[in-house]
């Protein structure tokens, strides 16, 4: 598929990798360390891992020749993961924290809690439903022109 979404669910969708990636923005790199904190089977955590790696998004470093041990550290693409995180973490805060907030995001200098928008970086807007829109990119398929247009059609017509 060409869209941008589905590719990237094909890469982080399943909710281990996720919650991986999580870990290692929290410091985690061992094997050992992401199995105790995530309380996750071996087998699952082993495969989780290798698809991370294989998606570019961990890399695995040996830091023990004897036994042959490995760390996972966050790559360019693993760490660009990390504006995704913050806007899950705001989202489930928002709609799924009946008993209140257990996690939130605060300024690091400060302490004081921080509440996370998506901008557009050329304008420094907020980006709502209301002020931006898709639209097709420069290598769109016709598949995916057909897609916006009917999507974009649809919203027209409900506009009006």
């Amino acid at each position: 598929m060409q869209c941008p979404i589905a590719r990237s669910l094909d890469r982080v969708g399943e909710w281990w990798s996720i919650l991986i990636l999580r870990d290692a923005f929290y410091g985690l790199t061992r094997f050992d360390e992401f199995q105790k904190h995530l309380e996750i089977a071996p087998n699952i955590l082993t495969r989780r891992l290798a698809g991370l790696v294989e998606e570019g998004l961990l890399e695995k470093v040996m830091y023990s020749e004897r036994p042959p041990r490995y760390e996972y550290h966050l790559t360019p693409r693993g760490r660009d993961f990390r504006p995704v995180l913050v806007a899950l973490l705001q989202w489930g805060n928002t709609h799924f924290a009946p008993e209140g907030e257990s996690v939130i995001l605060v300024d690091a200098a400060t302490g004081k809690q921080a509440m996370p928008i998506l901008v557009d970086a050329n304008t420094g807007k907020p980006i709502s439903a209301g002020s931006h829109i898709i639209a097709e990119g420069p290598a769109a398929g016709e598949k995916v022109k057909r897609s916006i247009g009917e999507l974009l059609e649809r919203r027209a017509r409900k506009s009006a």
